[in-house]
This record gives C-alpha cells, sequence and structure tokens, in this order.
C-alpha cells in the first residue's frame, strides 16, 4: 500500500506541476491591449464619427464665407419677340453683420468636435478593458481545465489503487464504486471547463479580433493610486466621460448664445454682374450690368417662435450641465466601487492562498493515515477535492484581483495606450482636421470652459 500511496503522490506533483506549464511563443496582456487597439472595429467607427464632427466645424465656416454663384440663362420662342436670349451672371452674397452668430456656431461646433474627441477616449478605454477582461478571463478557464485535468489523472490513478487494493482484499467494491463515480465527475468538470474555455476563446477572438497563439502568466499589477481619495481626483480630472459633458455644456451655451441674437436680425451684402446678348426683328444687341446690394433683415413678429428657441436653448443648456454633475457623480461612485472590489478581491486571494495551504496539509494527513489503515478511500477522495477546491478558488481569485486593477483604471480615466505605455503609435485625432481649409483657428479655450474647468476642480483658481 506504501508502494501505491507514493505513486499517487507522485502522479499529483507531476500533475500540479503542468499548471506552470505556457506555450512557446505565447501571446502577453500587453500583445492583446496592443492588437484589441489595432483591430476595434468600434474605434473605426467612432474616428468616422470624429471626422464627420470635424466636417461640422468646415460648414460653419462657410456659412460666414461668400457664396459665389454662375448663373446661365437660355430663352426662345416662336410666337414673340426676342427670338433669344443668353444671358451670364456671376453673383456673390455674403453676411456682413450677424452679430457674432456665425463664430459663435464655430465655436459651438468646435465644442462638439472636442467632446467626440473626449467621447473617442471612452470607447478607445472601453476596448482595452474588455480586452484585458477577455484575456484574464480565458487565462482563468484555461487553468481550469489544466486543473481538471490534472484531477482526472490523479483520480484515475486512485481508482487503479483501489481496485488494486480490492483484488488484494484491502479494501471493498464500495472503495472502488465511490472512485469511480468521482472519476465520473471529475470527467464531466474536464468537459464543463474545456467548454468554458472555448467559449472564451471565441469571445477574445471578437474584443482582441484575433485568437491567442497562448497565453503567458499576467503581469504585476499596475500603478495604482494610494488612497481611494487619490483615485477620485484623478478620474475628476482626467476621466474623458467628465471632459465629453463639460464641452456638451460649453455647446450649449454658446448656442443658447446664438438663440438671444436672432431677434438682432442680419445684414447681407450681394454683388453680381450680368453679361447677355437679346436678338430681335431689330437686330441683336449685347448689354452688361454690375449690382451691387446691401439688404437688413430684422425679425418683427415670428409668432412667437424666437422666444421659444431662446427657451428652449436654456433650458437644454440646463440639462447638459445637470448631465455634467451626473456624470461626475457616476465616475466618483464607479471608482469607490471598483476600489472596494480589489480590496476584497485581494482579501479573497488572500484567504485562498491559506485555504490551499490547509487542504494541502489535510490531504497529506489522510493520504498517510489511509497508508496506515485508518482512513478509507472516501476520505482520500474528499481531501483531494477539498485541495482541488482550494486551487480553483485561488484562480478564480487571482483574476478578480487583475480585473478588479483594470476595472480601477478604467474608472480612473487611465485605461488608455498612453496611460497603460503600450508604447505603439496612437490615432491622432487633429490630423484630419489640420488638412481641411479651416486648420489653423485658435483652439483657445471658450470662457465658459475655463469657468467649468474651475468648478471641477481641472484647473486651481486665481
Amino acid at each position: 500500500m506504501g508502494v501505491l500511496l507514493k505513486v499517487r503522490s507522485a502522479a499529483i506533483c507531476a500533475a500540479l506541476s503542468g499548471l506552470c506549464a505556457l506555450p512557446v511563443q505565447a501571446d502577453t496582456l500587453a500583445d492583446a491591449l496592443v492588437a484589441a487597439y489595432r483591430n476595434s472595429n468600434l474605434l473605426e467607427q467612432n474616428r468616422a464619427l470624429l471626422r464627420a464632427s470635424d466636417e461640422d466645424v468646415e460648414q460653419a465656416i462657410a456659412d460666414i464665407r461668400p457664396v459665389v454663384q454662375f448663373i446661365t440663362t437660355a430663352l426662345t420662342n416662336t410666337d414673340d419677340l426676342p427670338d433669344y436670349y443668353l444671358g451670364f451672371e456671376l453673383s456673390a452674397t455674403m453676411t456682413l453683420i450677424d452679430f457674432g452668430r456665425g463664430h459663435m456656431a464655430i465655436e459651438a461646433a468646435h465644442e462638439q468636435v472636442l467632446s467626440t474627441r473626449a467621447g473617442l477616449i471612452t470607447v478607445e478605454q472601453n476596448v482595452l478593458f474588455d480586452a484585458a477582461r477577455a484575456y484574464l478571463n480565458l487565462f482563468t478557464e484555461l487553468q481550469s481545465v489544466d486543473l481538471q485535468r490534472n484531477s482526472v489523472t490523479v483520480i484515475s490513478e486512485q481508482l487503479r489503487a483501489a481496485r488494486e487494493r480490492f483484488e488484494l482484499g484491502d479494501s471493498t467494491r464500495t472503495d472502488v464504486a465511490i472512485a469511480e463515480a468521482r472519476l465520473a465527475a471529475a470527467r464531466s468538470g474536464l468537459a464543463a471547463a474545456e467548454g468554458n474555455a472555448a467559449v472564451a476563446r471565441e469571445q477574445y477572438n471578437l474584443v482582441v479580433g484575433q485568437y491567442p497563439r497562448g497565453l503567458s502568466q499576467p503581469p504585476r499589477l499596475p500603478r495604482l493610486p494610494s488612497s481611494l481619495e487619490a483615485a477620485q481626483d484623478i478620474a475628476r480630472r482626467n476621466h474623458p466621460a467628465i471632459t465629453q459633458a463639460q464641452h456638451q455644456v460649453n455647446a450649449a451655451d454658446i448656442v443658447s448664445e446664438v438663440a438671444r441674437t436672432q431677434r438682432y436680425g442680419t445684414v447681407t451684402g450681394s454683388l453680381s454682374a450680368e453679361l447677355s446678348r437679346t436678338r430681335t426683328a431689330a437686330g441683336a444687341s449685347d448689354t452688361s450690368d454690375l449690382t451691387a446690394s446691401m439688404r437688413y433683415a430684422v425679425p418683427l413678429y415670428s409668432g412667437g417662435r424666437l422666444n421659444s428657441v431662446e427657451r428652449q436653448s436654456v433650458a437644454r443648456g440646463q440639462a447638459a450641465r445637470a448631465s455634467l454633475h451626473q456624470s461626475v457623480a457616476i465616475v466618483q461612485q464607479a471608482v469607490a466601487a471598483n476600489w472596494a472590489q480589489l480590496q476584497v478581491a485581494r482579501s479573497q486571494l488572500s484567504a485562498s492562498g491559506l485555504q490551499i495551504e490547509a487542504s494541502q496539509s489535510a490531504y497529506d494527513a489522510v493520504r498517510a493515515e489511509v497508508e496506515l489503515g485508518s482512513r478509507t478511500t472516501l476520505d482520500l477522495l474528499n481531501a483531494e477535492q477539498e485541495l482541488l477546491d482550494a486551487r480553483s478558488s485561488r484562480i478564480q481569485a487571482a483574476a478578480g484581483v487583475q480585473t478588479a486593477a483594470y476595472a480601477l483604471l478604467n474608472s480612473m480615466g487611465q485605461m488608455t495606450v498612453t496611460s497603460l505605455g503600450l508604447g505603439i503609435p496612437t490615432y491622432d485625432v487633429e490630423a484630419y482636421s489640420s488638412g481641411l481649409r479651416g486648420a489653423g483657428r485658435s483652439a483657445a479655450p471658450s470662457e465658459q470652459s475655463i469657468r467649468l474647468d474651475r468648478i471641477l476642480g481641472r484647473m486651481p483658481a486665481n
């Protein structure tokens, strides 16, 4: 019996050592994050939306520039004079005075661009966090597969030993049946683990954009703040959702000012040059004409529409401001929740380590007692199951700590390529707009933005 127990012990050690075996050329977590950034359809979609938002600025700029048209008119008939008329006209129309509405519209469109850029960073964060979570989930499932496969190996050896003892008369048929039942359960657990790993692999492919060549051990935890207050302060200053909401408030304030100045009217000027040829019974004649005009239109009565538009813009501004405060509250709550989750995960990991030590000691003791004949095969199988459960708990706890750490970074606004130091080129959000005709306009922050920065603590008050 002592020989059989030594064989089982060797099998367990060999099985557990298999957990550390990693495939050659395995992907690291950084590899997964880089691939997700490069392959993400969500990022491509939102980059296109950003380029579309850049065009809104160009269209707002075009609205205050002259509109030049070339017009050709041709006329002929058979009954009346003239026989034909052919005219060419070149006209230009431009808004001369709109009391600042045109330039304010440009600033509002630019604020929308900045808001969209912040939204793109939010998408980037979510893409990278989903990739990290998919990586850790797949790594956990693969470890569970190894653990379950090793359990099948160990219980198979225990079943073989039970059958040998039964043949020698040292155990009963019940011990063999119990071992057979445990082996069937272990094989069922292995099948379930393999299925979960297959599902996790497909999720990894969806999020990262490619299947893994294998997974390396997750790296050490990223650098995290020393306190909850420090984490919340970083989130308030850097989270893109807050920045996006801030630019939405700026845009709404500018639109409100545009609505207020609508009642002042608009001064427009036009210039046209016309050249025409007319043929009649008396002969053909050429004429030319140059016309310049200025027009001032001011609304006197609009049925209350202008007042309604102004009230509506004010209400939307109030809604945007409330949305900003809500965004700050949501971000702060998310940081606090993820901070607490990280502390819980760390405690679970520490407890799982103690559980493994105790389960290992219990397993060793039961194994020795079985050798002395004071314990049964059932006792040994139960002890082995306790050890298996403890190791499984540790796998889950380790993944929980990693996931909670990256969730905290995500809620702080630090789950980006730059913040993580991935060392790859990132999408230049200004490259497209700098190539447009409106490039070179001032990107200085508006007064509304400066006031909101002070409110949110993003810059010290003077």
